[in-house]
């Protein structure tokens, strides 16, 4: 509609103002345990291995519920899908709290992992779905609580982290129980039109060749992402409050160009360039990491430039998913982020399993090489991109395919 650019996307009706603020708390998930992840390690006498297996397992069970979260949400309804969703998030961050060995809080973010696959699924379909101002003003609104939480998780697990290594769960859980209480109160969920999604659907989805390139980049850019995020912590070599305002420079880093950079980018440049662009200066920077990995202040430098760098990719990456095929975007969403969160939940055992056998900057290095990985499955799989470039999405019903659309 021609009359939404002139809504502002911030009058927004309570029930998006619940999605949304509940969304910011699931994604402070995702940064939440890297200033503790050394508290940890001490505290339940862990290596790094086991203990970057917290997001391992985070990771391998979202991934794998994507598969089947839209399948779920289109029989139960999208406001019963968020609620169970964020009714996990909360017992088993508690029982990661309450945990007392590293295995057992390893399992319990598996859980977690459950409950965030089937939030986060769900929560853009709800907020695009219940705004005002059109699709295109709901994204960015969801783009924006996407980039509050990762920006703001570290810090908060920094500063809870101080305390105890158990305070950023206990933290989440008052959070997300408060997310709850929200979604339960203001969500309206007893008229939504349910269209039953088959089970087969995603992996349907990945047979087709634009979905199929784009997730196999993803899953090779993913590792370079959550090498930088989940192993940087201990080559930092600081201690809680440190790392945590570290990853928030760099979770406000990412969020600044995800929501307003990348658009004056794609403005210029094709999806498939900005890709080939930005994918080389991410490895530069992943290497560079590993040259200065003894220097803090100069790994403190490539992590933030690399939250810059890695914010510009997941719009573009996000909304070249969006327009590849004509599935609905639910479909090419789960199918995508299975793959994509493989790569992540591999990394990070990975990146410390090579630092015990070799030296701190090989994980970097190995980063790296996932990257370029990337970039060339991109160079190679460009003819069946073709879409993603040849097609600017309107303002009508393929708005909604657009992350950050065209305000400025």
């Amino acid at each position: 509609m021609s009359g939404s650019a002139t809504v502002s996307i911030w009058r927004q009706p309570p029930q998006v103002w619940a999605v949304a603020f509940a969304c910011v708390i699931a994604f402070m998930g995702i940064g939440l345990v890297d200033p503790i992840l050394p508290a940890i390690a001490k505290s339940l006498k862990a290596s790094p291995v086991e203990t970057e297996l917290l997001f391992t397992s985070y990771l391998v069970v979202t991934g794998l519920a994507m598969l089947i979260t839209s399948w779920i949400s289109s029989r139960i309804g999208t406001k019963a899908t968020l609620l169970i969703g964020l009714g996990l998030i909360v017992v088993f961050g508690l029982l990661c709290a309450l945990s007392g060995s590293v295995d057992a809080v390893i399992g319990f973010r598996a859980g977690w992992g459950l409950g965030n696959a089937l939030f986060i699924s769900t929560a853009l379909a709800t907020i695009v779905g219940a705004a005002s101002g059109g699709s295109s003003a709901a994204i960015i609104l969801y783009e924006a609580a996407l980039g509050l939480g990762i920006a703001i998780g570290p810090l908060l697990g920094g500063i809870l982290g101080e305390i105890s290594w158990r305070g950023p769960f206990f933290g989440v859980v008052v959070l997300m129980a408060v997310g709850f209480v929200a979604v339960l109160t203001l969500l309206r969920g007893g008229d939504e039109k349910r269209t039953p999604v088959k089970l087969s659907a995603p992996f349907t989805a990945l047979t087709q060749p634009a979905l199929a390139v784009l997730a196999i980049a993803a899953l090779f850019y993913n590792i370079g992402f959550f090498v930088l995020l989940a192993y940087s912590p201990f080559p930092l070599g600081f201690g809680a409050m440190g790392i945590g305002l570290t990853f928030f420079g760099w979770g406000v880093a990412l969020a600044i160009t995800s929501v307003w950079i990348a658009p004056i980018l794609l403005r210029r440049l094709s999806r498939s360039t900005a890709m080939l662009l930005i994918l080389p200066l991410l490895a530069i920077d992943l290497l560079v990491a590993a040259v200065v990995v003894g220097t803090p202040a100069g790994l403190v430098v490539c992590i933030i430039v690399g939250g810059l760098l890695l914010g510009l990719m997941n719009t573009i990456l996000t909304e070249s998913v969006m327009e590849a095929t004509d599935l609905p975007r639910s479909v090419a969403s789960s199918a995508y982020s299975a793959v994509r969160f493989l790569g992540g939940a591999a990394a990070p055992p990975i990146a410390a399993a090579l630092a015990a056998a070799f030296t701190p900057s090989v994980p970097f290095v190995f980063a790296a090489i996932s990257v370029l990985v990337s970039a060339a499955t991109i160079l190679i799989g460009r003819r069946a991109l073709a879409r993603i470039d040849g097609h600017e999405a309107d303002a009508g019903e393929e708005a909604a395919a657009v992350l950050v659309g065209d305000a400025a």
